[in-house]
């Protein structure tokens, strides 16, 4: 099984005498399908949401169509939360997860009427002292702790991460915010990243209505909504199978039938805050192969590098890699695909069978939608490229613009060090 470009290469060559490589593309008509067959998936919970995770993919044009879609935004800093306002999301159509939370945050979220999702007991404090109060709807994230598994597979270690309250914290937070005028609470949690299984949600799901049956009878808490995060991963692989959403939301629907409906609440919204799987396949960073190189290995030098995509980079993870118009030419040469940071790790490929690649041959480097663009960075002075949307009626929109060098030397503004640069130097 092989991935499949959601562009031509005819239409790529048309985009580039426009917008010249690197760049992102994003595939308008993937997102909104994608987006229908989530909110089908759960459309037997009266009150699930969807809160586009915006760190995945930090774009305005995007939040928009998420908006069109009934979606929310899920944002951890001010300035997702001052896009999403930008972007006419407002109230509770916007949830504050955050952690190490800046008390600032806390008070421009509670401003926008957003879901305040607390990480830590002792924010209960931070938020009161911040307000004067605690809002009357309020989440907390819990963190089991141990060892996360499926079918005897380690998924995660949540007892090694810094995120949530244990058990015990959850019981007494609850109590807590209940007693200094808190009347709807949510749960919150994510305990594995980008699971290719359709297990992962319902034991997720399962674990999660028992633990707020539990709160509801101990604490008298009235529990509005339980929010399953994110973790739906994609298949980065060709011979990975990918997440069947509609499995998913069938085994989640059993859960709550099982736990949560003959406690007399069934009453309770599902929400996710999902990225990778609303994005990630539905973005590509379009690249020009530029140099050749024959040593120990045989190297493709690239236009794009880690600045455009550090995956590969930071944790060493594969994106598949099409040669586009060589789709169906054997794959008989072996390439590290390479950028040009002075990182040896500057690698979009290691070791990976392609057609042969020449110079001026674009590559179709597959699965950027989500935690791509966004985890850009500006080393060696490289700029970061832009953003197209390639429309459901095939044109294509800029969605962000290349970087320039004036961007660049920008927050050196507030002198006159740079008062003899121009755009070209």
């Amino acid at each position: 099984m092989d991935k499949k470009p959601f562009v031509t290469l005819e239409k790529l060559r048309e985009i580039e005498r426009t917008y010249p490589t690197p760049f992102h593309l994003y595939d308008e008509k993937g997102i909104r399908e994608n987006a229908v067959r989530l909110k089908q998936a759960f459309a037997w919970n009266k009150g699930f949401k969807e809160y586009f995770a915006v760190k995945a993919t930090p774009n305005p044009f995007l939040l928009k169509i998420f908006k069109e879609m009934g979606c929310g935004t899920d944002c951890s800093s001010m300035t997702e939360l001052m896009m999403s306002k930008a972007c006419g999301f407002k109230g509770h159509d916007i949830m504050f997860s955050s952690n190490d939370t800046p008390l600032e945050e806390f008070a421009y979220a509670e401003k926008l009427g957003a879901i305040i999702n607390l990480d830590d007991i002792t924010h209960i404090e931070c938020l009161e002292q911040t307000l004067g109060y605690i809002p009357e709807t309020i989440s907390c994230r819990f963190n089991p702790g141990g060892l996360f598994k499926i079918s005897n597979d380690i998924m995660d270690n949540p007892g090694e991460s810094k995120y949530g309250l244990t058990t015990e914290q959850m019981f007494e937070a609850f109590q807590l915010l209940k007693a200094k005028g808190a009347k709807s609470f949510g749960i919150h949690s994510f305990l594995a990243s980008n699971t290719v299984t359709n297990e992962y949600y319902p034991m997720l799901a399962k674990l999660l209505f028992e633990l707020a049956v539990k709160l509801k009878e101990e604490t008298g808490v009235h529990i509005t909504f339980v929010n399953l995060s994110g973790g739906i991963g994609i298949p980065y692989c060709p011979d990975q199978e990918p997440n069947d959403i509609t499995a998913i939301g069938e085994g989640v629907r059993r859960a709550y039938e099982e736990v949560l409906v003959p406690a007399g609440m069934d009453d309770v919204a599902i929400y996710t805050e999902l990225g990778r799987f609303m994005m990630g396949p539905y973005g590509a960073l379009i690249t020009k192969a530029i140099h050749e190189k024959h040593t120990y290995k045989e190297y493709v030098g690239v236009d794009a590098c880690a600045v455009n995509l550090m995956r590969p980079a930071m944790y060493g993870a594969y994106h598949h890699i099409t040669v586009m118009g060589k789709e169906d030419a054997p794959c008989d040469h072996m390439y590290d695909v390479t950028g040009s940071l002075c990182e040896n790790n500057d690698k979009f490929a290691i070791d990976r069978m392609l057609p042969e690649v020449e110079k001026g041959d674009l590559l179709f480097i597959h699965d950027t939608g989500a935690h791509g663009y966004a985890m850009g960075y500006n080393y060696n002075g490289k700029l970061k490229s832009a953003e197209l949307l390639l429309k459901e009626d095939g044109s294509v929109e800029l969605i962000r613009r290349a970087e320039t060098p004036r961007d660049y030397f920008a927050t050196f503004d507030f002198c006159d060090i740079l008062k003899a640069f121009d755009e070209r130097g």
